[in-house]
């Protein structure tokens, strides 16, 4: 193939690497494209299309990313094999995380934010111009799905950054992820099977597998949870982060997102619960669209939170139900009122409709690339002895160590050295025989922190620089 047929419209705000993918993405998705076809290289579909070869790099890399092509090297780029979608109408986790009993001076905490970048100011006037006289009436009860104007903040915000397409009467603002789930396994019935990701977040698969309520751990390999695995499952819920798997890091594949969805569309009763928990932290390429504006049969609850975009302590989370649990929803639930204060929600509608959230984004998103850049150029030369993966989203990356000691034993050496890691067997519902491999947050570390957090590991693990005198 030397051409793609591709309509660029260059007066047009959409970039033209972004017409580029999704013009390509939805040929190769209704398979008007053969799998393994050979796409053209870089150089000829920038000459014929009369644009950049980063232009084409750009949306190469995104569909790759993605998965819904694949680089071969000295090759090409080839389609992938991807499911087509069925497009139909509604018709025991026990890992434990690490012990936080002891301090350390350096904490490679994958949950900490930089506290120094928040817009205090900014918060601050949000606050000044939502709190006074006349705003008597935020101190009475409000609407139990969350005040109308965060939530119209809300559905905004997700059809412009995440592709979620949802009517604020959708969405439920909750106190938290973890406040927001037990509300989910109630509606959906006693009946319930979850699956839930192996590794995964330790907190969500704990309440999943409280009670008489079945939690099955399905394996997470290089594109997100095993679908086939799944398919085997007497599961009836699925539990994902699709966008960036916690703990490691992987974007579940395009063949994988089919597969999931079609498994949802074969039966009325069966849900995806996604928690896209920090989607809006993506450093190669645009970000990785929700798993929820694939889908058009109702089947999938989204579930996020402000923890990572803003502050973990304003424990503010949201979750958008389909349609049909709405109504399931609003009957086991009509005498609840919000678990979050009116003038938090008010403060932040505030913050959002003055533009000033998706600046933060913005500034965020390049001060935590830079972390990350940094912490890679500190772990380089100890390559190959330690790798890592992961580093294309989000606020952790995993370092897997070519060491023959456990996980127990390095974490023990760490802090030692007064560095906490977090071991990924933490994350597992059963130990794993290969490398001993560890989660690195950077968000809340400071570059002076970072570099000595790295040195310190390395001299704990005697782990010498590839060009170090043995």
């Amino acid at each position: 193939m030397e051409e793609w047929l591709i309509a660029l419209d260059k007066s047009h705000e959409l970039p033209l690497y972004e017409q580029i993918y999704r013009q390509m993405k939805r040929d190769i998705t209704e398979q008007r494209v053969p799998v393994g076809k050979k796409l053209p290289s870089k150089r000829k579909l920038s000459e014929f299309l009369a644009v950049s070869q980063t232009t084409i790099e750009l949306a190469y890399g995104q569909l790759t990313a993605e998965g819904y092509i694949t680089a071969v090297p000295r090759s090409g780029y080839y389609v992938q094999d991807i499911e087509e979608l069925a497009y139909t109408e509604p018709a025991a986790y026990t890992g434990t995380p690490v012990s936080m009993s002891r301090k350390a001076e350096i904490d490679f905490s994958p949950g900490m934010v930089d506290t120094e970048s928040f817009p205090f100011k900014k918060w601050r006037k949000a606050a000044k111009d939502v709190i006074d006289e006349q705003a008597a009436h935020l101190l009475q009860l409000g609407d139990p799905h969350g005040d109308a104007e965060l939530r119209a903040e809300i559905a905004t915000y997700l059809y412009h950054s995440r592709g979620v397409i949802c009517d604020p009467d959708q969405i439920i603002v909750g106190s938290g992820t973890e406040q927001l789930i037990p509300l989910i396994i109630r509606i959906l019935g006693d009946g319930a099977v979850y699956a839930v990701e192996d590794p995964g977040y330790p907190l969500s698969h704990h309440v999943f597998d409280q009670g008489q309520r079945r939690a099955i751990p399905i394996p997470v390999d290089a594109e997100g949870m095993d679908t086939d695995r799944l398919l085997q499952s007497p599961a009836t819920a699925a539990y994902v982060t699709p966008s960036h798997q916690f703990p490691t890091g992987t974007v579940l594949s395009a063949p994988r997102r089919a597969a999931l969805l079609n498994w949802a569309a074969g039966h009325p009763d069966r849900y995806i619960i996604e928690d896209d928990y920090d989607g809006e932290f993506r450093y190669a390429g645009r970000p990785i669209p929700a798993l929820h504006g694939m889908d058009r049969g109702d089947h999938v609850i989204y579930l996020s939170t402000f923890s990572k975009s803003l502050m973990p302590s304003l424990r503010i989370a949201y979750m958008v139900l389909p349609k049909p649990l709405l109504d399931l929803y609003r009957g086991a639930f009509i005498h609840y009122a919000s678990t979050v204060p009116r003038i938090d929600q008010h403060m932040l509608a505030r913050f959002m409709a003055d533009g000033q959230f998706a600046r933060h984004l913005n500034r965020m998103r390049k001060l935590y690339r830079k972390k990350l850049q940094l912490l890679l150029e500190q772990l380089a030369p100890y390559q190959p002895a330690v790798t890592y993966s992961g580093d294309e989203a989000g606020m952790h990356i995993i370092v897997t160590l070519a060491l023959d000691r456990s996980e127990e034993e390095l974490a023990e050496a760490a802090l030692q050295a007064d560095v906490r890691v977090y071991r990924l067997d933490s994350y597992r519902s059963g130990a794993s025989s290969g490398s001993p491999a560890f989660l690195l947050g950077f968000g809340g570390l400071t570059d002076q922190q970072i570099t000595e957090g790295v040195r310190r590991l390395m001299a704990a693990w005697t782990i010498k620089k590839r060009n170090s005198a043995e």
